[in-house]
């Protein structure tokens, strides 16, 4: 068995040995010798190399024949590759002929071939000579096209790239040399630009600015013509885009020149359009490109501070009229617009807090300026004017995203010079209308007229109404002027609130405490001129009386009407109320005080006729004719106040009252004069007879007071304005001196109001001095007896006097 597995093993490996390389052998070998049967495996080796010999030699036996033919071919090609080696060596002698031939043209060739390839180089080196050449060619025609900017690109562009591929050229070393010249005089050339630009746009500020209003009132006549929530979302912003679409403001083609051609032609130019640019733009890239951007920071914003304080600084004559303002204000404008273009197109040429830092110099100092002018001005359409066009430069700047509310304060503290130059316009208008007026009932002969004036004046009178025409209306032609005046004042405070942004209720106060200045400071001033002017008769003040009355009770439609213009119910609270009633009451009551005044002082001009002889024997049967003019005067006085319109409304029954005061102060200051004039220093001596037409006279005045020259007068009311007068005459004419002193101090006494003072007063002009002089005048009984009674009476009194006092 184990040697059927060694011949197996032993087959194995033989056929192993014949199939595979003899590289591979070696460990099929040691297969062999590590085993204990090598010798029998020799054995088959042997074996099979025989067989292998004999099948080798079989295979030669086969082909031997074919050898010994193919040696005999050999043979036979001998002759011939004789023949053929001859043939070869007389080609290679031929060829080696024609070589040199060739050589030659191979040599030429090489030449050629040397001389192309330095055409090659020489091409290559101008191929990046040329590119050089040409952008410095580039270059000096940018330059002498005032083309800075793509120069300055195109210098980089050369010294960066071109020169360094160009190599090492004497003139690549020129240009070298050049490039820091050419920059120097491109930023020469970029700052002079600048600074022309500077100075146009300093010259050009009023009209940049100009335009910008204009924008704004446009844009603000649309907010108006829109509702509200449009208003809410389209906003009031002016300011157009002025960054092209698509476009780099830092690109070669002078970005951020705006192109006025590219609006639309039926709008209003921007207010950038009217300025180009361009001269900031470069000079900023091409300093941004020379590395000294905030050198050029910094001179621009340090020469636009000093623009800014040029343009702020307002005319001496600005106030005179609202084009020196509305020039000022362009100005300003113009300027901020520049500054807000700037800064929306530069990209940090300036930014918002410097922006800020200039605005708020100008606020402040514009602010200055127009408190300092504007109180020069005493024109209220001026100031109305100015007014709006305030607003209009607060909106534009507002528009711009310039906080404007210092403005509108300042706005607020005009209105209050506003209302005062108004006060002293109306003060003019109330004057005039008051001194031109004939203070006349005024005539209306057609219900046109009636109607006319009732337009101008809130009068209802049910009785008027239905009585015929033509009539008089009770008031004269001022009380219409003057509430008249009074809405045109209400209108021109409105006018100066509107576009304020102030709410209803804010300005119907405004306007309320300026009519109540109105009211109280200047119409009663002028009521109270008018009142107290030289020549103004009783008929007059009975007529201012009668006007002020109908003005008091329209104050309710002046509130009506302010409720009615500004949208505020009159019931708000804490509403500022009119105070007309009071200012009309005091011109009244004013008025009234004048009519007693002058009443007076008629009076006390009659008395000045009085020519009494002090020394008459005896009186006269007939009143004085000074005082029978001045009761006829009285008489004709008291019946212009019976004659007053009828009692339809309030004012009736104020004038009676006026009367019956008129009336009995005159009474009184005629008793009083009449009773000063018997006791007057200068008349040193007083007959009986003296005071009997003392008497009649004042019987005369009884006689008038009697007759009650003024309805109203309850009994003998008015006679009591001359009881002292009386009780004292009674006295003295009817001598009843025993019963004066014996019933002074009791409440009955007949002669209650006779002072003993003043009955003293008069018994000393009695006495008759001129009888000490007289001996003629001593022997006569009855004057001796008179005077010694005048002298016991005297005793008394002063007795009396002298026991009351103690």
């Amino acid at each position: 068995m184990a040697s059927a597995e060694t011949a197996a093993e032993h087959e194995r490996i033989l056929r192993e040995i014949e199939s595979t390389d003899t590289n591979c052998i070696g460990p099929t070998l040691r297969s062999v010798y590590d085993g204990q049967e090598h010798g029998l495996f020799m054995d088959k080796l042997e074996g099979r190399i025989r067989n292998h010999d004999r099948e080798i030699e079989k295979m030669c036996n086969h082909h031997f024949q074919g050898f010994v033919d193919s040696i005999t071919e050999l043979l036979k090609v001998r002759g011939e590759a004789q023949k053929l080696k001859c043939q070869v060596t007389e080609t290679n002698q031929k060829l080696q002929n024609d070589g040199k031939e060739l050589l030659t043209s191979m040599d030429e060739l090489r030449q050629c071939r040397l001389q192309q390839r330095n055409i090659a180089t020489t091409i290559d080196k101008l191929t990046h000579c040329l590119p050089v050449l040409e952008m410095y060619s580039k270059l000096q025609e940018q330059m002498r096209a005032k083309r800075y900017y793509p120069a300055l690109r195109t210098l980089e562009q050369l010294e960066e790239s071109c020169l360094p591929q160009a190599g090492s050229y004497r003139f690549c070393g020129i240009m070298s040399e050049n490039i820091p010249r050419l920059r120097t005089h491109i930023r020469d050339v970029s700052m002079s630009d600048l600074k022309d630009f500077l100075e146009s746009i300093r010259k050009h500020s009023d009209k940049i600015g100009e335009t910008a209003m204009k924008q704004a009132q446009v844009q603000i006549a649309r907010d108006n013509a829109v509702t509200s929530q449009q208003r809410s979302t389209s906003g009031r912003r002016i300011r157009k885009e002025v960054e092209r679409t698509g476009s780099n403001p830092f690109s070669e083609k002078d970005s951020g020149i705006l192109d006025v051609e590219d609006e639309e032609k039926d709008e209003i130019p921007g207010a950038q359009d009217l300025v180009d640019f361009s001269p900031v733009y470069r000079c900023l890239h091409i300093y941004t490109v020379l590395g000294a951007r905030d050198t050029f920071e910094n001179y621009y914003r340090k020469q636009r501070r000093k623009q800014a304080r040029l343009v702020l600084q307002p005319h001496s004559n600005m106030h005179e009229t609202l084009e020196g303002y509305r020039r000022y204000f362009n100005q300003i404008v113009g300027f901020f617009v520049v500054e807000d273009h700037i800064l929306h197109t530069t990209q940090g040429l300036v930014n918002r807090a410097y922006v800020e830092e200039l605005w708020e110099l100008a606020l402040s100092k514009t602010i200055a300026a127009l408190r300092t002018h504007s109180s020069y001005c005493t024109d209220p359409d001026l100031i109305l004017d100015l007014k709006n066009l305030i607003v209009l430069f607060a909106d534009t700047l507002q528009g711009y995203g310039f906080p404007v509310n210092q403005l509108f304060d300042m706005l607020l503290e005009m209105r209050d010079q506003y209302g005062e130059i108004l006060l002293k316009k109306w003060n003019q208008s109330f004057r005039q209308i008051l001194d031109q007026d004939n203070y006349s009932p005024i005539p209306v002969a057609s219900p046109e007229e009636y109607q006319r004036i009732a337009g101008q004046f809130p009068f209802q009178d049910p009785e008027l109404d239905k009585m015929p025409f033509p009539k008089k209306l009770p008031f004269s032609e001022f009380v219409p002027k003057v509430y008249s005046q009074l809405k045109e004042f209400i209108y021109a405070c409105l006018k100066y609130s509107e576009d304020l942004h102030l709410s209803s209720t804010e300005i119907d106060d405004m306007i309320r405490k300026s009519t109540n200045l109105l009211l109280t400071r200047t119409l009663s001033h002028c009521l109270h001129y008018a009142i107290k002017k030289k020549n103004v008769g009783l008929a007059e003040l009975v007529q201012i009386i009668i006007n002020t009355t109908h003005l008091e009770q329209s104050c309710h439609y002046l509130e009506e009407f302010i409720s009615n213009i500004t949208n505020v119910p009159p019931d708000t609270i804490n509403a500022t109320k009119l105070y007309g009633t009071s200012t009309f009451k005091d011109a009244r009551h004013a008025a009234e005080e004048e009519i007693y005044t002058n009443l007076n002082l008629k009076i006390d001009q009659f008395l000045q006729l009085a020519d009494y002889d002090w020394t008459a024997a005896q009186g006269g049967g007939q009143a004085s004719d000074y005082l029978s003019d001045l009761i006829a005067f009285l008489c004709s006085t008291f019946a212009v106040f019976t004659h007053l319109p009828g009692n339809a409304i309030e004012h009736a029954t104020l004038p009676g009252k006026v009367a019956q005061t008129a009336c009995m102060s005159a009474c009184k200051h005629l008793s009083t004069s009449l009773l000063q004039l018997l006791l007057e220093a200068d008349v040193r001596q007083v007959s009986m007879g003296a005071l009997q037409q003392f008497n009649v006279d004042v019987k005369e005045c009884e006689r008038f007071a009697r007759a009650g020259p003024v309805p109203g007068f309850q009994g003998d009311t008015l006679l009591l304005a001359f009881i002292d007068l009386r009780q004292l005459l009674d006295l003295f004419t009817q001598w009843d001196w025993s019963t004066y002193l014996a019933d002074y101090g009791r409440p009955t006494c007949k002669y209650l109001r006779v002072n003993p003072h003043t009955a003293l007063a008069l018994l000393e002009k009695m006495k008759d001095t001129s009888r000490k002089n007289n001996m003629f005048a001593q022997f006569r009984k009855n004057e001796r007896d008179k005077q010694k009674l005048i002298d016991t009476v005297v005793k008394q009194l002063r007795n009396l006097i002298a026991t009351n006092q103690a």
